[in-house]
């Protein structure tokens, strides 16, 4: 049963799921490919000790594209491009789980929180294995010695493409076994989870409020586009500590979550824990407001079409 809300949320019912899947495969694709140069620059920001390589976001973004070119700031992209499979689990699963949520309940929050928490573990589950793959080749450019494997030189097209992937999936074999696919799980989990399930809830919070404030002529969209990338940088400040541990366990080869954080603090204190923030907040920013323009979007070109003339936005 649809809400009477401000903001009209647009439920799984309310879709026609052949064009819901088949648009949003080419939106996330282009989103994936705008944002991929900040999501290389965080992880080499976090995997480094202190300052050891660079000294910010900014100085990664120009010593990457002075010393690797274009290029270099697109490593393991082909390969991570994969991982829009596991975005439609998270998608699919986070409409299902509040549809079943709303059965028995119809606070927004509750069911946007369970739903988000739900999702993310599905995705989580798919996207690990090649998320620690991707970034592994996400540090194979660099000259000093960020990640655990030493990879094979990518002068060469098919090297550069498929030698360095298969290099990266052979080391993790001969060094973990096949549970280094999933190496950092429970770290991925801890930081993904928490970050979908605050996530929603401030998406809808911070929509909610800023229709009570806009003139009532003010599109929907604009004021969810504004409230998607307020909702990223509260909950990439919240989970962020987290998110530095899981990517040191995942590519530095450490083994324990709390030895790992209890070594992050010894070694660079607290701040250590906001290590890749400003990347990460760059990152996830835009990568939201084009997330929610675009998903929002996709919703309302995917409405059955008997229901399209019953809805004002």
């Amino acid at each position: 049963m649809q809400e009477k809300r401000n903001i009209q949320i647009i439920e799984w019912n309310d879709l026609d799921k052949k064009k819901f899947y088949c648009i949003g495969v080419v939106m996330a694709l282009s989103l994936r490919f705008t944002v991929y140069p900040a999501a290389l620059i965080r992880t080499r920001l976090q995997i480094q000790k202190g300052k050891s390589h660079y000294h910010g976001t900014f100085d990664a973004f120009l010593k990457i594209l002075r010393t690797e070119g274009v290029r270099g700031l697109y490593r393991g992209f082909p390969l991570n491009a994969l991982t829009l499979v596991s975005g439609q689990g998270y998608i699919t699963t986070y409409e299902l789980v509040r549809v079943h949520l709303s059965k028995y309940s119809n606070n927004n929050a509750i069911k946007s929180l369970v739903a988000g928490g739900a999702a993310s573990l599905v995705a989580q589950s798919i996207i690990v294995p090649i998320d620690i793959i991707s970034q592994h080749l996400m540090l194979a450019g660099h000259a000093g010695n960020l990640g655990r494997f030493r990879l094979p030189p990518s002068d060469v097209k098919y090297r550069r493409v498929f030698g360095q992937t298969q290099a990266v999936i052979n080391q993790i074999i001969r060094i973990d076994g096949p549970r280094g696919f999933y190496r950092g799980y429970l770290a991925s989990l801890m930081t993904y989870i928490p970050n979908s399930a605050v996530w929603w809830p401030f998406y809808h919070f911070y929509a909610e409020q800023l229709s009570k404030v806009a003139p009532s002529e003010c599109p929907h969209l604009l004021l969810q586009g504004i409230a998607g990338p307020m909702a990223a940088i509260t909950a990439s400040t919240l989970t962020n500590p987290m998110d530095v541990v899981r990517a040191r366990v995942q590519v530095g080869g450490k083994s324990s979550i709390i030895l790992t954080f209890e070594q992050l603090l010894k070694e660079e204190g607290l701040l250590g824990l906001t290590k890749g923030l400003s990347a990460r907040i760059l990152s996830a920013a835009p990568t939201t407001l084009l997330l929610v323009v675009g998903y929002e979007t996709l919703k309302k070109m995917s409405l059955r079409q008997e229901l399209v003339e019953s809805r004002h936005w």
